[in-house]
């Protein structure tokens, strides 16, 4: 019934198997991957024509961990899975980007890779499976896939690279890498990273090509005997029509290349453009039109031609600048006065607004997982509006690449944050772009940085970002440090890289052509450290380390630590006594299992007169001691005083003053504010408490000598 194909190779220590031919056997390809016990389903299908006029190649991959795969049933009214989490997005981007280069060039099908995660050993990450899954599904599908890739997680632990490491080896590793490419180069890489510098990183990348070469070898024995036919792509010979283009449009655009400003050199590329299209379309003989989209592709060709030879061959750039030449930058903290941290970083063409805004154990952000429910006390949005580019377009919800963008500025500055059991804080930073010209995700990290300085979050060290782009055309090569958006989009590579003056905290890489190699990484490397000491420089015009002082609208947090059998005392029956805490002092109150309570508000004298009030529940009065009360019964033989929280004292009348007291309302009333010094407890357990010895205008103890006088 079955025609199963399997091989089973030993990877990192643990066994990894293919196997296609039982599962989804009408998709184009698909293979089931096992790891452990960690078990992915990755499907291809390619539809078998592309759509008339379509102009780029419409690839989609999803990646969706389902609930049941760690035994678990999905939250929410509904409980089933619902829209994709920030992470499922973040991981089929990272099955994208290595596996779209290698599509043959003109292949425009619409193809849809779908990975499905069925079941979770809570040991091994099912990102890297689902990546190789897909890889092997592709390879066999008969599309034109120039593959097969692998992929591999890098950590490192005690000096020494671990490829694979377990889930919960992972907490200490001071690298979280992850690496993909093909047999002989690399395509991919997206890590984090606490500080380390060019080599060790360098290493780690290399060490990850090399710990993935079996998984290569096992996908390329498994298509040998399942792989499909490959499909036939025929392209149309459109070189004679290149050859119009460039006749017409070659010296405009050489002149247009020369200007510095985006805007005007994006008009003049514009009107290049519009001559092109009225001598070939509008304009062109009977039968001799040519297609739009045809006719746009050829244009980019002539583009890339024109701007990547001046770059190889003059070493000089479309805004003039040389190849390791950083942009004009401009740094400013505190530009907005009720923000808790802003800055506003400009970089060329390129500009963020960051705002750091600070919270209490309330906003926590719970993240639900296959391995659990995580709490986030730091979290970072990247918001790229349509007039950043001078355009208009479409305006909502976050796209894949807004929350990669985020989650990769993310990575830069977590490494950096300070344990939050030394500040207590819940951190959030918006970055929104307002210019756009090359690499707003590295502007993010700088004007994060900035931010939460000026907000008084004390970083180990500032971060920088620089985005690195290549020129390649056989063995020639050309890096260039602080990319534009056209160098981007008309380059093979963009190479991210941050980090503090001593190291590298991320690192990503995307390659756009079929690899680059390891003397290529190692010059993009040492370039993008030149880069980052040196924005880190202009950077420290502004701000060089956290303010002292949080700023006034910001809440204030202190953390006192009650003893476990309080706490329910503390919380009160349903949950009344900590709401009549918030609600009469005005503070916020957060109770933790271990007996850690965090009070926090702007204002001192109600997180006072909240941790006063905590404390007269769960902690006793101190003989000895002195306390601020009220008066609130006074009777014959004396009064009493409420003097901690909920408790309360007598004043015998002979303690009420230095001298002989006839009647208690002659010396208090009721409502009266008074010091007392708790002396002691009687026999049965009742408080004693004394006025006389203490000065009732300083609450400062009267020395014996002054109460015999």
């Amino acid at each position: 019934m079955f025609d199963i194909h399997r091989v089973e190779v030993e990877w990192g220590g643990r066994p990894l198997v293919l196997e296609t031919g039982k599962v989804a056997r009408q998709a184009d390809g698909a293979v089931m991957a096992t790891y452990g016990e960690t078990k992915v389903l990755a499907t291809v299908v390619s539809a078998k024509s592309p759509k008339p006029g379509q102009d780029f190649f419409p690839l989609t991959v999803n990646y969706q961990e389902k609930a049941f795969a760690a035994g678990k049933i999905p939250g929410g009214y509904f409980k089933r899975e619902g829209r994709p989490s920030e992470h499922e997005t973040l991981t089929s981007r990272l099955i994208d980007r290595p596996i779209r280069p290698l599509f043959a060039d003109g292949y425009k099908n619409d193809t849809q890779v779908v990975i499905t995660v069925l079941s979770h050993d809570l040991e091994n990450a099912p990102d890297i499976l689902a990546m190789v899954a897909s890889s092997a599904a592709l390879t066999l599908s008969g599309v034109p896939f120039m593959g097969p890739i692998g992929g591999a997680r890098v950590g490192y632990i005690n000096g020494e690279y671990v490829l694979n490491p377990l889930v919960d080896d992972m907490p200490e590793s001071s690298l979280d890498l992850v690496v993909a490419g093909t047999n002989d180069a690399v395509l991919m890489v997206e890590s984090e990273a606490k500080e380390l510098n060019e080599d060790i990183m360098l290493g780690a990348v290399m060490f990850g090509h090399k710990g993935f070469q079996p998984v290569i070898d096992a996908i390329i024995k498994l298509a040998e005997t399942a792989a499909k036919e490959p499909r036939e792509l025929v392209l149309p010979d459109h070189s004679e029509l290149f050859g119009k283009v460039k006749a017409l449009a070659e010296a405009e655009l050489v002149a247009a290349y020369k200007i510095t400003s985006k805007t005007d050199r994006k008009n003049a590329v514009d009107a290049a453009k519009a001559k092109v299209v009225e001598a070939l379309i509008t304009n062109a003989a009977e039968g001799e039109a040519v297609e739009s989209t045809v006719l746009g592709e050829q244009f980019k060709k002539l583009e890339a031609e024109i701007v990547r030879g001046a770059i190889l061959d003059t070493g000089t750039r479309i805004d003039g600048r040389d190849l390791s030449t950083v942009r004009a930058i401009s740094s400013e903290v505190g530009i907005l006065p009720r923000a808790h941290g802003s800055a506003l970083f400009t970089r060329g063409e390129t500009q963020g607004l960051v705002v750091a805004t600070l919270g209490t154990g309330e906003d926590e952000q719970f993240i639900d997982l296959l391995e659990g429910t995580v709490k986030s006390h730091f979290m970072l949005h990247y918001n790229f509006p349509p007039y950043s580019v001078g355009e208009t377009g479409r305006m909502g919800s976050p796209g894949r690449r807004e929350i990669g963008h985020g989650k990769l500025a993310w990575r830069a500055i977590n490494p950096m944050m300070p344990p939050h059991h030394e500040f207590p804080y819940t951190v959030r930073v918006v970055s929104e772009v307002t210019e756009s010209n090359g690499s707003s995700s590295m502007a993010t990290v700088c004007g994060t940085s900035l931010s939460l300085m000026d907000a008084g979050v004390p970083l180990k060290a500032p971060v920088a970002g620089i985005a690195m782009g290549l020129i390649k055309d056989g063995d020639r090569f050309a890096v260039l440090s602080d990319i534009l958006g056209d160098e981007d989009h008309l380059g093979d590579m963009d190479f991210k890289v941050a980090g503090t003056q001593d190291g590298i905290t991320s690192l990503q890489m995307d390659i756009k052509i079929d690899g680059i190699t390891e003397e290529i990484m190692k010059v993009a490397l040492g370039q993008a450290k030149d880069g980052r000491i040196h924005i880190l420089g202009e950077m420290s015009k502004a701000i060089t380390e956290a303010r002292a002082e949080l700023g006034e609208h910001a809440p204030r947090i202190e953390v006192m630590k009650i003893p476990v059998d309080k706490i329910r005392e503390v919380i009160g029956s349903g949950g009344k006594v900590i709401r009549e805490i918030v609600e009469k002092t005005g503070a916020k109150v957060n109770i933790e299992d271990d007996g850690t309570v965090k009070i926090a508000s702007a204002d001192g004298k109600a997180i006072k007169a909240a941790v006063n009030w905590i404390n007269s529940i769960a902690a006793e009065p101190e003989v000895g001691m002195i306390y601020e009360g009220t008066v609130v019964k006074c009777v014959d033989f004396g009064a009493f005083v409420n003097f901690f929280g909920a408790k309360d004292g007598l004043v015998h009348i002979s303690q009420l003053a230095p001298k002989k007291v006839a009647k208690v309302t002659d010396v208090i009333k009721e409502g009266d504010k008074v010091w007392v010094k708790l002396m002691g407890f009687d026999e049965r357990g009742k408080v004693r408490l004394s006025m006389k010895v203490v000065d009732q205008e300083t609450g400062k103890e009267i020395e014996k000598k002054e109460e015999a006088e």
